[in-house]
């Protein structure tokens, strides 16, 4: 029954997320209708002639466009990440920052603001990518030194994830002014502000490529849930699985994070609620959390825009206050299955 549902489930979630975008890029406080979002793509697409001002085509294809489809794959790529690294480290509670991803991120990015670190030349999102990257090494070497065994990899990605926060925390404290203080602590949040065409196209690549290796896993990861003896048992190569799995999730998080910031809660409760849908089996249910997590930060991201404007709440704010409620309904339909 779960199996014959999941066509019908992923068809329904390609058209909301295909409504859900062209909604979303049409609120806000511009006067923006559905005929113009698609004026503007055809334009821009070469299927038609602009009708549009310069300004309004430029609300639309520059502003609103990219920032909600950057949304939709910080989503997608957060949620599966999570459903992954749920099952890989068997722990209901893992989501996509457990290996200190996260928190590298967030002090590479701080690095550039607060203390300028490559003299100007080196973007934001380079910052906090090679942070990231640091971070995960760290964790992996840490690890491996520690035995590598999934609790091993846990326990340092909490050292990493405790050690860049306090790195961070040390950085702003004393060297950043107010402003720019004020600054990084938005983008520490997670926001969607600074989105633009190379940050979706980068982020979207890097989705693809980590989709398509964890759904050519998805075997694997069925097998990861009955622990490593069991996988090894049915001939899975456990520590070079892994690690192609375990890098995998990492390099998405970290092109997420040095895109958009630190948004909590995603990748922890949408895999539990999509299981519910899908079954267990990765097959069916990676392709679901993929589109359920991008409708979801879609629809977020444009609450977080819109609800006081013209201020913005940062998006991970909306997505913890969201999350909390949901996770803590998640815990009590586990106990009472239990």
């Amino acid at each position: 029954m779960t199996a014959a549902r999941v066509p019908l489930l992923t068809a329904a979630g390609t058209a909301a997320l295909a409504v859900s975008v062209a909604l979303a890029v049409t609120v806000g406080p511009a006067d923006i209708s559905p005929s113009d979002v698609w004026a503007s793509l055809a334009a821009h697409l070469g299927l038609g002639h602009g009708t549009l001002t310069p300004l309004r085509d430029g609300i639309v294809w520059d502003l609103r466009m990219p920032r909600t489809l950057l949304a939709a794959v910080c989503g997608a790529g957060l949620a599966l990440c999570g459903a992954v690294m749920q099952s890989l480290l068997r722990n209901p509670l893992a989501d996509p920052f457990v290996l200190g991803v996260s928190s590298g991120a967030s002090t590479g990015a701080v690095a550039v603001i607060v203390l300028g670190v490559g003299g100007g030349a080196v973007p934001l999102s380079a910052g906090a990518f090679a942070g990231a990257l640091v971070a995960f090494a760290l964790v992996l070497l840490l690890s491996h030194s520690l035995g590598a065994s999934m609790d091993r990899v846990v326990l340092s990605g909490v050292a990493a994830m405790q050690l860049f926060s306090a790195l961070t925390s040390l950085t702003v404290l004393t060297s950043a002014d107010a402003e720019t203080t004020r600054g990084v602590m938005f983008w520490l949040l997670g926001s969607l502000t600074g989105a633009d065409w190379t940050a979706v196209v980068l982020c979207a690549a890097v989705l693809a490529v980590v989709l398509a290796v964890c759904l050519l896993n998805s075997a694997t990861l069925d097998a990861f849930t009955f622990g490593e003896e069991a996988a090894a048992a049915l001939g899975v190569r456990v520590a070079r699985t892994r690690l192609v799995l375990l890098c995998a999730t990492a390099l998405l998080t970290a092109a997420l994070v040095s895109c958009a910031g630190a948004i909590g809660f995603v990748g922890l409760v949408l895999p539990h609620a999509t299981r519910a849908l899908t079954g267990t089996a990765h097959a069916r249910l990676l392709p679901v959390t993929v589109l359920t997590g991008a409708v979801f930060l879609v629809w977020v991201d444009t609450l977080a825009r819109t609800v006081l404007d013209p201020r913005e709440i940062p998006v991970g704010v909306v997505t913890s206050l969201i999350g909390v409620p949901a996770f803590v309904a998640v815990l009590y339909r586990g106990r009472r299955r239990a």
